[in-house]
């Protein structure tokens, strides 16, 4: 898998599509990462002594496939290809051919 946490991805189908947001966890052996702001699920959260019940907002994970990065020059969706170089395996935008942090 080439996405990492941190990388800012757009969501390419499903109920969300068109989002983009921040990769907050990667589940390699799953395939799946979850996305800051996708797949919002709710939690009723039963209240606590001296404390309110609350509904909690938290996101699911969704297939790896889902989604893809952003090139960080022309801020539209690309697929990454690895380059290595001197022995360092570096991530890049195959539309810009820049580096991802």
């Amino acid at each position: 898998m080439k996405l990492k946490k941190g990388d800012m991805v757009k969501v390419i189908t499903g109920k969300d599509k068109g989002k983009t947001g921040a990769v907050l966890r990667v589940l390699p052996h799953e395939n799946r990462v979850v996305v800051e702001g996708v797949a919002m699920a709710k939690r009723h959260r039963r209240g606590a002594p001296g404390q309110t019940g609350r509904i909690v907002e938290h996101p699911l994970s969704i297939n790896a496939s889902n989604v893809m990065a952003i090139d960080p020059e022309t801020k539209k969706p690309t697929r990454l290809r690895i380059v290595r170089t001197d022995g360092v395996r570096t991530r890049v935008a195959v539309k810009s051919g820049k580096a991802l942090a």
